[in-house]
């Protein structure tokens, strides 16, 4: 990771959305935020007043379940679908670090 990248990153988690804007971008109500909230599918940060900020990553997060939700998906399934997707991704990125590790030239040991 670059300096640039962890730079990104940092912004990409950066908790600068508030509910009322996040429900905006989104197209969606803050109750809706709030039942994502619920499922334990984001957990917003809170504002030293207690208000609910969010980040991009979580506003990503919060797409994809409106989403499924918008195709017919109960919110409890669509935050499984989304859970699950997530460490199937996990998994996989870890599975190709195994994976360049095992292709990877052994060092080689001369006297």
């Amino acid at each position: 990771m670059t300096a640039d990248d962890s730079f990104g990153r940092l912004d990409d988690d950066y908790p600068a959305y508030t509910m009322g804007r996040a429900a905006e971008m989104l197209g969606t109500t803050q109750g809706f935020l709030r039942a994502l909230g619920e499922a334990r599918l984001i957990t917003p940060l809170r504002s030293a007043g207690g208000h609910r900020r969010y980040s991009r990553y979580q506003l990503r997060i919060a797409a994809r379940a409106r989403e499924l939700v918008d195709q017919g998906t109960p919110i409890d399934a669509a935050c499984r679908i989304i859970i699950l997707e997530d460490q199937l991704e996990e998994a996989q990125r870890i599975n190709a670090g195994y994976r360049r590790a095992s292709e990877a030239p052994a060092p080689s040991t001369s006297a």
